[in-house]
């Protein structure tokens, strides 16, 4: 199984060990590692265990994602930034057993669109939250929860270009293909 520095060598990336994170700019001083210990050890102040909590666990992995495309694989954006549009703007109450389904439709499209790739936006305009700034709030349940919502949406707008690409996807989810 391949981990994030393997996607990222493939990608021919070389990761920082010191200093905010070079994808995000996360204010961290060990780099992208320190920023996925972060997005991996989760917050506080969200229960994840709670299913009126379950949309943030959501919105955390597709804004992280999304921010460090560089460390996942290709088709990853299509998933995610997908997933956003359909909750941010489709206001689908997301469910685990409907990741696979949307995994399914996409398998399809990839099939019709194989060289399709959504190029990230430029370092540093991927959203203007992080990790460190949930972090910052994590103690307070509510303001935790605003700021993930924050970061899913900024993080969805920096990736604009790719709207009506994943709309098509969407549509597809929607309409209740792959069911």
């Amino acid at each position: 199984m391949q981990d994030y520095t393997d996607f990222a060598e493939k990608n021919g990336v070389i990761l920082k060990d010191t200093g905010p994170c070079q994808f995000c700019g996360a204010q961290v001083k060990r780099g992208v590692h320190e920023c996925l210990e972060i997005f991996n050890f989760g917050f506080s102040g969200v229960d994840y265990n709670s299913l009126e909590n379950l949309q943030y666990k959501f919105f955390v992995v597709d804004a992280h994602t999304l921010q460090h495309p560089e460390i996942h694989g290709r088709w990853n954006n299509h998933f995610h930034l997908t997933r956003l549009t359909l909750t941010l703007r489709k206001n689908v109450q997301w469910r685990y057993q409907d990741s696979p389904r949307l995994s399914d439709i996409l398998k399809a499209y990839k099939q019709s669109h194989p060289h399709e790739v959504l190029s990230p936006p430029t370092i540093g305009a991927r959203g203007g939250v992080t990790t460190s700034d949930v972090l910052a709030v994590q103690d307070d349940s509510e303001a935790c929860k605003k700021k993930i919502i924050k970061w899913a949406e900024t993080v969805y707008e920096s990736w604009q270009a790719y709207h009506q690409t994943v709309d098509v996807i969407a549509e597809l989810f929607l309409k209740g293909v792959g069911k």
